[in-house]
């Protein structure tokens, strides 16, 4: 068993491993100071409450990634199906009894913990669509085949995720399901020329949905959605709809190059609404400083990178679509958080990679790094093989 521990240790991409283990132990200790008001004053707990949730958490996410770890792609196959209806059922459930946070009407409420569904939605969105691509890869390169029911195959099991999600009104994980399908269907076997067919029906049929929307309920976005587009110069709405985007400016204008010093932030007291979720990187940033903060996105970089890398070298078609979607997965998540957070796009409220504390978010992308480590595992293997 030990032996088998290490070489499965070995053949893992270590620089991956580390750097993600290093942001998510920064991560998770940052929460501590991030998190301390929202502890004491709306909980009413010490605070290490929201530290101890997160570990939990974690615990949970870490036997999700061995499990994972050990399974070999080519299962996706026979186990996709299950998941796929276990995922799409609960995210269909969601629209008729989701429990509304935020505007959202995106949790499942088990009690003990409350689950956020359209978080699987992105994994298995992944998996589905690149074992879609290399199933119908022969006939997709094939000139002499019609491809039409191919293709609206694959549109019609992977983006009913994104629809879904946007109809439970979450914007921003709608938008980032979306963005996955389109970088990977872009990046797909099919033809430049059916690609580019392919979307603009897609378009007309996605406006006259809208307009359908429209008709039916007076509106496509909620006020509080709408609200979120009205984020330029958000300083001079201070009392409004700036609030939010302002007070996290003040943050980071307050860290400066240096930082205020770890636990000395002042916006996470009263000014930044639960600073520890889509919010933490103002609060880091006032406490760290911008050069500290540049090692972050130096981890960043590094992960998307490797991973990338990975998708170059793999030999598997679905593996190359799977790493191509998890970067894509990662990178959209740094983009609409941060791009909401520095005022440059509307504040849509998803986590930020392994700073953010979150349980369905954490879970997801922990899992889903589980894949990539297998994936090149099996790229390991491969390539001893044909030494």
């Amino acid at each position: 068993m030990l032996k088998n521990i290490k070489k499965t240790f070995l053949d893992m991409d270590k620089t991956l491993f580390f750097t993600t283990l290093i942001l998510i132990i920064f991560g998770t200790l940052n929460i501590v100071t991030a998190s301390s008001r929202e502890a004491v004053v709306n909980i009413g707990a010490d605070i290490f409450y929201y530290f101890y949730k997160h570990l939990v958490i974690l615990i949970g996410s870490l036997i999700a990634f061995i499990i994972i770890i050990k399974i070999p792609t080519k299962s996706y196959r026979g186990l996709m199906p299950i998941i796929y209806i276990l995922v799409l059922g609960f995210n269909l459930f969601l629209i008729l009894r989701g429990v509304t946070t935020r505007g959202a009407n995106n949790w499942i409420n088990l009690k003990f913990i409350k689950v956020q569904p359209s978080e699987f939605a992105k994994p298995v969105l992944i998996i589905t669509t690149a074992l879609f691509f290399e199933m119908y890869y022969k006939t997709l390169t094939n000139m002499k085949e019609r491809h039409d029911i191919v293709i609206w195959k694959i549109l019609g099991f992977c983006l009913i995720f994104p629809i879904l999600v946007f109809l439970q009104k979450d914007l921003g994980t709608a938008i980032i399901l979306f963005g996955i399908f389109l970088v990977m269907f872009i990046a797909s076997p099919i033809s430049k020329k059916e690609k580019l067919k392919s979307l603009g029906i897609l378009s007309v049929i996605g406006v006259v949905g809208l307009v359908i929307m429209m008709n039916l309920s007076g509106h496509v976005l909620s006020k509080a959605q709408q609200s979120r587009f009205d984020f330029f110069n958000p300083c001079s709405k201070y009392e409004g709809n700036g609030y939010q985007i302002c007070n996290a400016f003040i943050a980071i204008n307050n860290g400066g190059i240096n930082g205020a010093g770890i636990g000395k932030s002042t916006q996470k007291y009263s000014y930044i609404p639960e600073p520890h979720t889509d919010m933490v990187f103002a609060i880091i940033a006032e406490e760290y400083g911008v050069w500290k903060c540049s090692l972050i996105f130096l981890g960043y970089i590094v992960i998307l990178y490797r991973i990338l890398k990975l998708a170059m070298k793999t030999k598997r078609m679905r593996n190359k679509y799977i790493c191509l979607g998890t970067a894509t997965y990662i990178f959209l998540h740094i983009l609409v958080n941060l791009g909401g957070l520095f005022g440059v796009i509307p504040l849509t409220g998803v986590p930020l990679p392994f700073l953010s504390y979150g349980g369905s978010f954490t879970l997801s992308l922990i899992a889903t790094l589980g894949i990539i480590q297998r994936i090149h595992i099996e790229y390991k293997n491969e390539k001893i093989k044909i030494r």
